[in-house]
């Protein structure tokens, strides 16, 4: 049985006996069992705890990080209209308030428990888990607050309302509390290292865990060799890359596997499920979803090819990169066009002097079919096929422009919720068939948080940063081995010319690696490359064509540090404001 489900069962029963608040201000989390009270039984304590782990399945923790992704280069938010990215964002947004409020939440949860846990009567050996635990969540939470506000308000003991009036800390105290909290779990002898697959314990914290976001701390802080001994120590714990085909990584079969280091726990129970199927998945998916969130037509462009050369749609169709916008959707129609669909499509510019009647499918296809298979694996490309749904029964749907409507018919077009326009579409984490998962809006598939990739790559990072450029390579091989994609300098596509070189090609191989996973735009923010990035000239969301559907507008350097949001001011006058912001 999953450690989900008993935390399904316990977060039922605070429910049931707490009442739990989720006002950020509350700090004493359970308002019918007071603070003092809470901690009396050995079945309370377990409660208390649940209750850290419960907040990752909030919105702006774990349970939504898609969002982060159309924030960063692998998606877009398909209407467009994310006032981070239209450069109209304010400090009254509702990203910063809801970000801010739900990580203090955690924070809160976790004070009470490190406060309270000795109350309960615990063996020295479950008391010390279990506050190691609370240490590790309470440095998470600090960790996400840190990343983007860089400096917040440390509280360490459990508090009243008229208690919270603390100025920021600064970022390196902040910092610093983070790795004193991890270094306890770390020393914590009771923690255990890892847990095995189907193990009662799987999906709580681990010294893996902890010294995986040690080492990512380091990182924001610039202690490149103590990052590099924290993120060693990963994977002499046990855990490794899986080495089967990366698509199956992100299936339920796999959800423990040796790679997966801290994940959200889920089981396909309303309230208990990933939802990113429903986010990312189509009207072709199983139950009819949503995709809310697209890839990103200027990131499919990013992926190499699977030699490691570049890609350049001019290698495929010559011509195509100066040829205006509209006139190369010709390439993308789909064969044996009616004539009503022709006139269509000129009508709104495509050059049908290119079309081929009999071929334009297959022209097309071959633009994806020799890239790194991680594309393929991560996003529903044209003329791609996919496994889907009407009801109960399964369809194998293509991905094909323009659309014609059938759902359970020849020719199976994918149906989207913008049949209007011509999108690429997730594939990573969207069930296949009508069986894969029970709802479309819960998917039993856990959401990882850290898995062993992101250590493999962060430890070359970290190698290249101090000089040591070559072992920086060998590790790079790892992903890129098991990703089926030529290593670096096996051949005269892959040559890595240098410390400056391999910069860029570490942070491309994590944009590829992570894409759909809510990791990259926390990689931007960190390396300070989100402007040119996200907001590169003509950015924006766009048909595959690249059509622009909305632009992205960069509102200033002063966006690597978030707002404090204006309604904490207002309740706590010692906040100060980050720089460029206006209350």
């Amino acid at each position: 049985m999953k450690l989900v489900k008993n935390i399904c069962l316990l977060g039922a029963s605070i429910a049931l006996l707490t009442g739990c608040n989720s006002d950020l201000m509350d700090l004493t989390p359970y308002d019918s069992i007071a603070s003092g009270n809470m901690w009396t039984t050995e079945n309370l304590a377990d409660m208390g705890v649940t209750g850290i782990y419960n907040v990752l399945r909030s919105e702006n923790v774990a349970g939504d990080l898609h969002k982060f992704d159309s924030y960063g280069v692998s998606a877009d938010y398909r209407d467009g209209n994310y006032s981070l990215l239209r450069g109209n964002a304010t400090t009254g947004d509702g990203q910063f308030s809801g970000y801010w409020k739900i990580n203090y939440e955690g924070i809160s949860r976790c004070n009470d428990a490190i406060t309270n846990l000795s109350k309960a009567p615990l063996s020295e050996s479950k008391l010390a888990r279990l506050t190691a635990e609370s240490k590790f969540m309470r440095a998470f939470f600090y960790y996400r607050l840190n990343m983007m506000y860089k400096g917040v308000p440390l509280y360490l003991e459990p508090a009243e309302l008229d208690e919270l009036v603390k100025g920021r800390n600064t970022e390196a105290e902040v910092w610093n509390q983070v790795i004193t909290d991890l270094t306890d779990a770390i020393n914590t002898a009771d923690l255990p290292g890892k847990y095995a697959a189907g193990d009662a314990g799987y999906g709580r914290v681990t010294k893996g865990a902890a010294y995986a976001l040690r080492g990512k701390v380091y990182m924001w802080t610039g202690e490149w060799a103590k990052a590099e001994a924290d993120l060693r120590k990963v994977g002499d714990l046990g855990y490794g890359l899986f080495q089967g085909e990366y698509k199956q990584l992100f299936k339920e079969a796999n959800e423990q596997c040796e790679e997966m280091i801290f994940s959200l726990q889920c089981i396909g129970e309303s309230g208990y499920g990933n939802n990113f199927s429903f986010r990312y998945g189509t009207r072709s998916s199983f139950g009819s979803c949503w995709n809310t969130y697209l890839a990103s037509t200027d990131f499919v462009e990013t992926y190499e090819c699977a030699d490691g050369k570049p890609f350049n749609w001019d290698d495929f169709i010559p011509g195509y990169n100066t040829m205006d916008q509209a006139k190369r959707s010709v390439y993308f129609l789909r064969d044996g066009m009616t004539d009503a669909e022709k006139a269509k499509m000129a009508e709104d510019g495509a050059d049908l002097s290119k079309y081929l009647a009999d071929g334009n499918e297959a022209r097309i296809r071959t633009a994806y079919e020799s890239r790194d298979p991680r594309l393929m694996a991560t996003i529903i490309t044209p003329y791609a096929e996919y496994l889907g749904a009407n009801g109960a029964t399964a369809y194998t749907y293509t991905l094909r422009w323009p659309y014609r409507g059938f759902d359970t018919a020849d020719p199976f077009d994918l149906k989207t919720d913008t049949n209007n326009r011509y999108y690429y579409l997730f594939r990573k984490f969207v069930a296949e068939g009508a069986s894969e998962i029970p709802n479309r809006e819960y998917s039993p598939i856990d959401i990882p948080i850290i898995r062993y990739a992101d250590v493999v790559l962060s430890l070359a990072e970290c190698l290249n940063e101090q000089g040591k450029t070559d072992e920086a390579i060998e590790w790079v091989n790892k992903v890129r081995a098991r990703a089926g994609v030529a290593l670096l300098n096996s051949n005269q596509y892959t040559q890595v010319s240098g410390q400056d070189n391999m910069r860029e090609r570490i942070r491309n191989e994590r944009r590829w690696e992570f894409a759909g996973e809510g990791v990259n735009f926390f990689d931007e923010m960190r390396w300070k490359t989100w402007h040119e990035t996200k907001f590169k000239s003509g950015a924006g969301l766009k048909q595959i064509w690249g059509s622009m559907q909305a632009s992205y507008t960069w509102g200033g350097d002063y966006l690597y540090n978030w707002a404090i949001p204006k309604s904490e001011i207002q309740m706590n006058t010692n906040l100060t404001q980050n720089n460029g912001w206006i209350d």
